[in-house]
């Protein structure tokens, strides 16, 4: 890593410094605000990091999520949150590669269906698991305070920002955008084409897995169809095309954008939130491809001639 690069990663963490304050500078409103503006963070950084760098769109990543809550949840009462949150993490990384192994042998369209199709397979194991041991629902009691959940998801989210931000610059990075631009020839050329897509579906489960562990305890209640619901999977692509990139500020753009149109809209007009947001993604789909990212690095290089 060159020496330009260590003050940028100097900018993201005091950046996210600053996020973790907030429970002392503002109010509630603006801490339930900021913890689900670092979900999407954490969860798009995530899905940037395999889907963002390799051209692999997955509609599985709600998946990971909800195991990481299940775990969390067998867990509670028996072991420190502590350790079941990074278990959770560990254990859903371990789900990607098993379910790597058929999902990465296909591509395209056939990738997506698979994904979306295994992920919908799991939530009905899990819910039939629930229902024979009589459980439809659970509520998990003495959880964590705000506060201190807030501050694990600051840190979540910081974590997959710079892991996102490591590996676009590393050599790995490297090789999954050469599997983005031609998988064909990026193994002609020595690149490792399983493994370094194994890899990169892994890393981009286990913090989704860690982030579903913490919101068990946020809204001290489980029910796997909530859990494992395919909107957290259409969610995090819909930011990641408004954000736009194949790197870390992307996600950043996109969630801002996409939690403060809900905030100004899907309480009281949930309707009109679907409208406007369908119409950005068609937008951003045909004539905006690179997003808001694309945007502000378009504003960046205009402003140095």
């Amino acid at each position: 890593m060159t020496r330009t690069r260590i003050p940028e990663i100097g900018v993201i963490v005091a950046a996210f410094a600053i996020v973790a304050s907030l429970p002392w500078l503002a109010g509630s409103y603006m801490v339930s605000f900021a913890f689900s503006l670092m979900m999407w963070l954490a969860l798009t950084q995530s899905w940037v990091l395999f889907s963002g760098l390799t051209g692999y769109i997955s509609l599985g990543h709600a998946v990971f999520f909800g195991a990481g809550a299940y775990v969390m949840v067998l867990c509670w009462g028996t072991i420190s949150f502590w350790l079941a949150i990074p278990l959770a993490g560990i254990i859903a990384g371990g789900l990607a590669l098993l379910l790597g192994y058929p999902c990465l042998r296909v591509r395209g369209p056939y990738f997506v269906i698979l994904t979306f199709g295994l992920a919908e397979l799991i939530k009905f194991v899990v819910v039939n698991i629930e229902s024979e041991l009589g459980q439809f629902s659970r509520v998990v009691f003495g959880g964590p305070g705000v506060d201190q959940l807030f501050h694990v998801m600051v840190g979540l989210a910081a974590i997959a920002t710079l892991m996102t931000y490591v590996v676009r610059r590393s050599r790995a990075g490297v090789g999954l955008r050469a599997i983005r631009e031609n998988e064909e020839a990026a193994e002609t050329i020595g690149v490792s084409v399983a493994r370094y897509k194994a890899f990169a579906f892994a890393a981009s489960a286990i913090i989704p897995g860690m982030v579903g562990a913490v919101m068990v305890l946020r809204t001290t209640y489980f029910e796997p169809l909530q859990a494992f619901s395919p909107i957290t999977s259409f969610t995090i692509v819909s930011i990641a095309i408004i954000g736009g990139g194949d790197d870390a500020p992307g996600p950043v753009y996109g969630a801002l954008f996409l939690v403060v149109l809900q905030e100004l809209l899907w309480a009281n007009w949930p309707q009109l939130y679907m409208i406007i947001l369908g119409l950005l993604l068609v937008f951003f789909v045909l004539w905006s491809p690179d997003g808001v990212h694309g945007w502000v690095r378009k504003w960046q290089l205009g402003g140095r001639k």
